[in-house]
């Protein structure tokens, strides 16, 4: 693997809506050809989620794939959320592999601040993936080290869920956390049962960086897709 050692990217804007389509609803037979069609049709950056079969049930793609993209995409922001256990041992070699931003999740690890120390130091952005369960406690110690928070619209494992309604609860509840804290720059992403028909809805309530995977790969052609899910994102 070739190591990429590089200055920590600029944080994603914290007011901006971002469209992330996950390439884990794409064709993985064509899939350098499904990343340029959402580039080409106005996604804002790739997410690609990870998964290893123990943190939770799927196993999806690894280092290998992470690097091709940064190889194919040298200009694109990928945006790598670990479903894994012992992130500990892997986070920092994901941004090594080319990941400007690595998501991970407090349950994985006895040391989420340490995980987030690795990350900055191997040159990536930090974020913590929220559970539809877990409390938004596991922030309180660490909130002002992490680039962005990623709170889970479904329970992780497979693309294609409905989306949990009491996510646009914490989505308010995790705002105001950040207040308490005098934080008003934080990204906050959604990644989860993002369509059409609820993005308008999810922003509103406080996410600007919305992850979709099924409701863009799933409707061709994707420029009108993403086009018609910009178009839902009114500013605030």
């Amino acid at each position: 693997m070739t190591h990429r050692h590089k200055r920590r990217p600029n944080a994603l804007p914290a007011h901006q809506p971002l469209l992330a389509p996950s390439i884990l609803s794409a064709n993985f037979t064509r899939l350098a050809e499904e990343c340029q069609a959402v580039i080409d049709g106005g996604a804002d950056l790739l997410h690609i989620d990870v998964m290893d079969g123990h943190f939770v049930e799927n196993i999806t793609i690894g280092l290998p794939v992470v690097e091709a993209l940064r190889a194919e995409f040298p200009d694109t922001f990928l945006d790598v959320h670990i479903m894994i256990s012992n992130p500990d041992l892997y986070a920092a070699k994901f941004v090594e592999a080319g990941a400007d931003s690595v998501s991970f999740h407090p349950e994985a690890t006895v040391h989420s601040h340490g995980v987030i120390q690795e990350i900055h130091a191997a040159g990536g952005l930090a974020s913590l993936a929220i559970n539809p369960s877990t409390s938004l406690d596991v922030l309180d110690y660490i909130i002002e080290d992490l680039d962005m928070i990623l709170i889970m619209g479904v329970n992780p494992g497979f693309g294609g869920q409905s989306f949990i309604p009491q996510t646009m609860r914490k989505l308010k509840d995790v705002k105001e956390r950040l207040a308490r804290h005098g934080i008003d720059d934080m990204p906050i992403q959604v990644d989860g049962g993002v369509k059409l028909n609820n993005i308008a809805e999810i922003y509103q309530a406080g996410a600007n960086v919305l992850v979709s995977g099924s409701g863009v790969f799933n409707n061709k052609p994707y420029k009108d897709t993403i086009s018609a899910m910009k178009a839902e994102l009114q500013p605030l």
